[in-house]
């Protein structure tokens, strides 16, 4: 089995997020594609197989199976342009049908991945204090003209945006706490976000889920915040979302995010990705 290890939504050179990535002719047993998770040791491992026109794809944690994940889509997008050259592919995940697209970027590779449909919903009344409880934060550190909400683009996303840079660069939480917290709320994880005066976005991805405290860049994140963003009529969103992540981790990743004006619909994230 060949494991190919690139990093999602760098910048430049550096940074982003490391995901391996597996086309074989078929599935292992998922015993095996988890362990193999675990014994690559990123937050995410794809698993590709043809399928149609396309491939079936399936991602693992280093502790269990996500529905989707972004940053291994960015990635098996350029081992795909690496294969075949630029262009488009067709991927069918457990729950709903994306695409890819890839091409070569220099030494990198350029990828865009169309998301499944976004939708968001109310946070549940008792779930707030325990996610606040678990950051060490108040309800008055937290930005109301976005309320906290559960924002789905593949994956559900707890999103809390705050009013201070420096409350988001000091983000910290109790791992084995979080994973329970995310699987009773039934969260693949918590984003928090700070949107500075140029309209960057900033935020930091707890991912305890998957046992893994934070990832550096999460495409998943990253598409349920365009789909809230959008639900909510925010100023420009139709320019697109330019977001900053793990740059308090060292690992300073690029994201941006791309949407039409229909509510529900799919949307793009795009990123560059290097060779690991």
């Amino acid at each position: 089995m060949e494991i190919l290890r690139l990093a999602a939504f760098s910048d430049g050179v550096t940074g982003g997020n490391p995901a391996g990535i597996v086309i074989e002719p078929s599935f292992p047993k998922a015993m095996i594609m988890r362990q193999v998770a675990a014994d690559v040791g990123y937050s995410e491992t794809a698993f590709a197989v043809p399928f149609e026109d396309g491939y079936k794809v399936r991602y693992f944690s280093p502790e269990s199976e996500v529905p989707f994940c972004g940053h291994a889509t960015i990635a098996l997008g350029a081992v795909l342009a690496q294969k075949y050259g630029a262009g488009s592919f067709d991927l069918t995940l457990k729950t709903s049908d994306i695409s890819v697209s890839g091409k070569p970027d220099g030494e990198l590779y350029s990828a865009t991945l169309t998301s499944p449909p976004t939708s968001t919903s109310a946070c549940p009344e008792e779930l707030l204090p325990q996610a606040l409880q678990l950051f060490g934060l108040s309800s008055s550190q937290l930005n109301m003209a976005l309320p906290p909400i559960i924002a789905d683009a593949g994956s559900a996303q707890l999103m809390l945006t705050l009013n201070d840079r420096e409350d988001l660069r000091s983000m910290n939480y109790d791992l084995s706490a979080g994973k329970a917290l995310m699987e009773a709320a039934d969260l693949v994880g918590i984003s928090l976000s700070y949107f500075d005066e140029a309209g960057v976005v900033h935020t930091r991805s707890a991912f305890a889920s998957g046992g893994v405290l934070e990832d550096p860049a999460t495409g998943a994140a990253a598409a349920a915040l365009g789909g809230y963003l959008r639900d909510v009529n925010w100023p420009d969103y139709l320019n697109g979302i330019d977001i900053v992540q793990g740059e308090d981790m060292g690992m300073r990743s690029i994201l941006r995010v791309d949407l039409t004006d229909e509510v529900g619909s799919p949307v793009q994230v795009s990123g560059t990705a290097r060779l690991l």
